[in-house]
């Protein structure tokens, strides 16, 4: 297979909210399954972590960016891919079987429930909407309840492209309806998005296959190698599509909450929160704006970005820059998620924190409340002890400490940057043996439920 392989898609980052502080109180239902309190005076919101200072006003223009802004990328999703006719089908006027929703939550698309008329629920509860009708998906996106994928309509009603905003990989819902039906969750990883099949039903797939100088068996390979719950993020700039083993190179959805004091934003450290969001609503979304990165001006390095001169994207209107200051805001003000009651054992925990703490050396570079390194938390992978292949496509050449606050919420996938080690009591296995903590089995035990309980 050519290394040389090209995607763009989306990994933003994003969270939910927890406010306080004085004056003027005010309940707001969010995207979590309870009511959160918000207590703003004049200008300031308090996040209950970090005590970060923010502009309400800010974070909530934020949230609308992170949750239906698609920067102007329908020209790429539907001018250049035609995905939205995809989803029409040959029936509805554009071409294949089209998505229904049955086959969109298959995929692992989502659907918000509070965006859902209380007629249109009643309708699905009864049976009387056909989930099995692409006409059916349309109406979603009519009513904007397609998590992170925006429907736009000409004059007489017919769909006439689709966008794709921050949320269709960095939230997911609570299946409080059904599974894949439910309340917003801004800022989790949809580990059951299926992002390169989704991709894969493109009737332009040449377009990618030449851009990357390969064949479209080989682009399809790929697409649908990655899985669900992951995608190959540096691909776009480098065109590096398998690992030295040759398997399928991808990694998991990041979560995106509790990034409150975190330097860098990526598993490689590419930058920090503003810089990504910039990098990736420009060259992974296809949003029309600018951005400048020389270090990609590097041929050896990041071929791709090369050739289509992504280290300097000048884009007229600019519909991305102005929106960076907001979506950092509405990042930042977002916590993890708490451990439901009842999910670990407490005194377990308790005793594994302490471990974490001294004897298991956790705590040297998983340092609380943030639970990465304080300031430059990147490590050589030979540190760390795995390979260096995904580091290596970095310009840093090292991997970041991955912040553990609501790691019980970002389990399913794995664990690592590409998932590869399926369970917790893998990952305590592999420090044990790397660093000869000599643990025993108990004390692997507590660490685990220590690891919950973050």
């Amino acid at each position: 297979m050519n290394k040389y392989f090209y995607l763009k898609l989306s990994v933003l980052s994003v969270m939910f909210i927890y406010l306080s502080s004085c004056t003027k109180t005010e309940t707001i239902t969010e995207t979590v399954t309870e009511t959160i309190t918000e207590t703003v005076t004049d200008t300031i919101i308090e996040t209950t972590i970090d005590t970060l200072h923010l502009d309400p006003v800010l974070v909530a223009q934020g949230r609308e960016v992170f949750r239906h802004d698609t920067f102007g990328d329908e020209a790429f999703w539907s001018g250049v891919l035609h995905l939205d006719k995809a989803i029409l089908g040959a029936d509805n006027g554009g071409y294949g079987d089209g998505v229904s929703p049955a086959t969109a939550l298959a995929v692992g698309l989502k659907v918000d429930a509070e965006a859902l008329p209380a007629e249109v629920v009643s309708l699905i509860q009864s049976g009387d909407v056909d989930l099995n009708d692409p006409a059916t998906t349309v109406e979603l996106l009519r009513l904007n309840s397609v998590v992170g994928i925006k429907g736009n309509f000409d004059e007489t009603g017919d769909l006439s492209s689709i966008g794709i905003t921050c949320a269709l990989c960095h939230s997911t819902v609570d299946d409080s309806f059904s599974e894949g039906i439910g309340k917003r969750l801004d800022g989790y990883p949809n580990r059951d998005l299926n992002v390169g099949v989704i991709v894969s039903l493109t009737d332009n797939a040449q377009f990618l296959a030449d851009l990357l100088h390969v064949d479209v068996p080989t682009v399809n390979t790929v697409l649908n190698g990655w899985g669900p719950g992951k995608f190959n993020a540096g691909l776009m700039v480098d065109g590096v599509a398998t690992r030295p083993d040759g398997s399928i190179a991808a990694n998991l959805l990041p979560a995106a909450y509790g990034l409150q004091g975190v330097n860098l934003a990526t598993y490689t450290g590419w930058g920090d929160m503003v810089y990504w969001n910039a990098f990736v609503a420009n060259l992974e979304m296809h949003g029309q704006g600018n951005f400048t990165d020389a270090r990609l001006n590097d041929a050896g390095m990041f071929p791709i970005a090369v050739e289509n001169n992504f280290a300097n994207v000048v884009n007229s209107p600019d519909l991305i820059t102005g929106k960076l200051p907001a979506l950092q805001a509405y990042q930042l003000s977002l916590d993890a998620p708490t451990p439901p009651e009842g999910s670990y054992d407490v005194a377990a925990a308790e005793r594994g924190k302490v471990l974490f703490d001294g004897p298991a050396q956790c705590a040297t570079c998983h340092i609380a409340p943030i639970f990465t390194d304080a300031g430059f938390n990147l490590h050589t992978a030979e540190e760390i002890g795995i390979d260096d292949f995904e580091a290596s496509r970095s310009p840093t050449g090292m991997y970041r400490t991955t912040p553990l606050r609501g790691l019980f919420a970002r389990m399913k996938g794995g664990f690592y940057h590409d998932g590869r080690f399926a369970t917790l009591v893998e990952v305590i296995d592999h420090y044990d043996g790397h660093f000869d903590l000599q643990l025993s089995q108990g004390d692997k035990d507590d660490l685990q439920e220590y690891l919950k309980s973050i």
